[in-house]
């Protein structure tokens, strides 16, 4: 065998999978975000693909902020069982830090979160992020405040969708998560 059919198939046996990974992907999931107040950016897809997830627009300043606290509790009793909770800042209802050091700092020091936060984006109308308008598709609605929560199981596909008022360690969120895992 030469060595050029040695390095294509190699090579094959090397992109064959990631290109099957890139067609079964969930359109909830095409995407690459930027962490939190980072240059360090995630693909979705290769991150959360084959988990379940609960989704979350975040505001530093709001009313509904310390469900950070219900979130992190959790995403800490349910990451073993393959459930990531991501949050989303988001400046659409004017309760966000301009500042994502300062969102990130009440993140981790106030609220002890440690599941994974990403950039501030907007989450409805016509400036929503594309993650969000097919969030909002699938569910048939966009966030109406802060704290709204959308449920997406392993496949990728949204199955509920909370308001700000649902707590995160409700029994209707948690039999929702439970139900998509």
């Amino acid at each position: 065998m030469t060595h050029t059919l040695k390095r294509a198939i190699l090579a094959t046996l090397v992109l064959l999978p990631l290109a099957a990974n890139a067609a079964s992907c969930p359109d909830t999931l095409k995407f690459v975000k930027r962490k939190l107040n980072s240059s360090e950016t995630v693909n979705l897809c290769s991150e959360y693909q084959g988990k379940t997830l609960l989704i979350v627009n975040t505001a530093s300043y709001c009313g509904f902020t310390p469900q950070f606290e219900g979130l992190e509790k959790l995403y800490a009793d349910y990451k073993e069982k393959g459930v990531v909770v991501l949050g989303f800042p988001s400046h659409d209802f004017n309760q966000e830090d301009d500042d994502e050091g300062k969102t990130a700092e009440l993140c981790e020091l106030t609220y002890g979160v440690k599941f994974p936060m990403f950039e501030p984006m907007a989450v409805r109308g016509d400036d929503a992020d594309p993650l969000y308008r097919k969030l909002a598709a699938q569910a048939g609605e966009a966030p109406k405040w802060n704290f709204h929560k959308y449920v997406v199981n392993r496949e990728g596909k949204v199955v509920a969708s909370f308001s700000a008022m649902t707590k995160p360690t409700s029994d209707d969120l948690i039999e929702a998560l439970e139900g998509a895992m």
